[in-house]
């Protein structure tokens, strides 16, 4: 019998070299996911699984909803960047809602708030009103899709700053990604032409285009520096110092917008611009309503993302909201889709995947 059972093993061995060989060394590679897939599951409570499945729910489809809506706002007599800039942040209380029957009800007690945190969430509320804008004003002058695609360079992004802040992993794999998305880029540039809209500019285009390069850049740095704050003053302790952190950064970027919305006395034009809104008075409270809702369980999402996971996942679906996005925007926008367009969302979906394979090895750079 035992050798019957060493012949049989040889013969495996045999077959799983030469020409089987490949397919036996992805039939391993698969079984390794699945067991590392398991083992990850079985390490955690169900809850976290829950709490992790709803986050990635509201950064797949809250953000994507909120970025159509920034176009619609636009696309339809809206002129302020400030508004929809304030708009992103003004829904800073469904968090805070969620946060206090917690104190009420489950004993759940406040975390301590430092000099150094509160400094935190200052600082990162600030970057994520001046973030805000720069989307504001890449949404105003860019069909939403050709947004979409810039913003995916925020992959790149938040690798390297997750590399550089909270010593994330950066393999061969991560960098050839970040070259893929840089090119998918450089040929959305090369196409401006095809989807710019008669109204805008080329300068206008132009500044979109940066805008929304360097609010994707601010968006990654803001991914690793919350995952700083997690690991450095709040720790994995529970869900609550997710809510926590999103009241109080939400609150302060709230501030901060406010202060330019007075200055730029945007808020006196309101009134005004809905009357000349595309579908009258209601359609302008709800795409601003609406706005408010999806843009704070995006951002609820982001930050559950980065407490149950990193900083890379958080990249990953930031970064796979991006075709969710633009194929949307081109049903219901009627987004101009063109030939080199589709060609850089290929190549973006190359990336995307070299970013997840490299992230799932434990390969780093020498």
């Amino acid at each position: 019998m035992q050798e019957l059972l060493l012949q049989e093993e040889e013969k495996m061995e045999q077959e799983s070299t030469g020409s089987g060989s490949s397919k036996f060394s992805s039939l391993q590679w698969v079984f390794k996911v699945k067991n590392m897939a398991w083992e990850a599951y079985k390490s955690k409570p169900f809850s976290h699984w829950v709490l992790l499945f709803l986050s990635s729910l509201g950064m797949l489809v809250a953000f994507p909803a909120s970025s159509l809506l920034s176009r619609v706002y636009f696309a339809n007599g809206g002129t302020s960047k400030w508004i929809i800039s304030w708009v992103a942040v003004a829904g800073w209380p469904i968090p805070a809602l969620i946060l206090f029957p917690m104190y009420l009800f489950h004993g759940t007690s406040p975390t301590p708030l430092s000099l150094q945190l509160f400094c935190s969430y200052v600082f990162l509320g600030f970057l994520s009103a001046a973030d805000n804008l720069m989307y504001a004003y890449a949404y105003a002058y860019l069909p939403a899709s050709t947004a979409a695609l810039l913003a995916s360079s925020s992959l790149a992004f938040s690798a390297l700053f997750g590399f550089w802040i909270v010593n994330n992993k950066l393999n061969a794999s991560v960098i050839n990604a970040i070259v893929i998305i840089t090119a998918a880029m450089t040929i959305i540039a090369l196409d401006s032409d095809s989807d710019r809209y008669p109204y805008v500019s080329n300068n206008q285009y132009i500044w979109g285009f940066v805008w929304d390069i360097l609010g994707s850049a601010l968006h990654g740095l803001i991914f690793a520096l919350s995952e700083w704050v997690f690991i450095k003053f709040l720790g994995r302790r529970s869900f609550h110092v997710v809510l926590e952190q999103q009241v109080m950064v939400s609150s302060c970027a709230f501030l901060f917008t406010t202060i330019g919305v007075i200055i730029n006395k945007d808020f006196q034009g309101m009134t005004s611009e809905a009357k000349t809104f595309k579908g009258g008075v209601t359609a302008y409270n709800l795409v601003l309503i609406w706005s408010i809702i999806t843009f704070q369980l995006g951002v609820l999402g982001a930050t559950g993302i980065l407490f149950l996971a990193s900083t890379v996942m958080a990249g990953v679906l930031n970064a796979v909201r991006v075709p969710v996005t633009s194929i949307a925007a081109v049903i219901l926008l009627n987004d101009p889709m063109s030939g080199f367009k589709i060609l850089s969302l290929v190549i973006t979906f190359w990336g995307f995947a070299s970013y997840i394979y490299g992230t799932s090895t434990g390969s780093k750079l020498p």
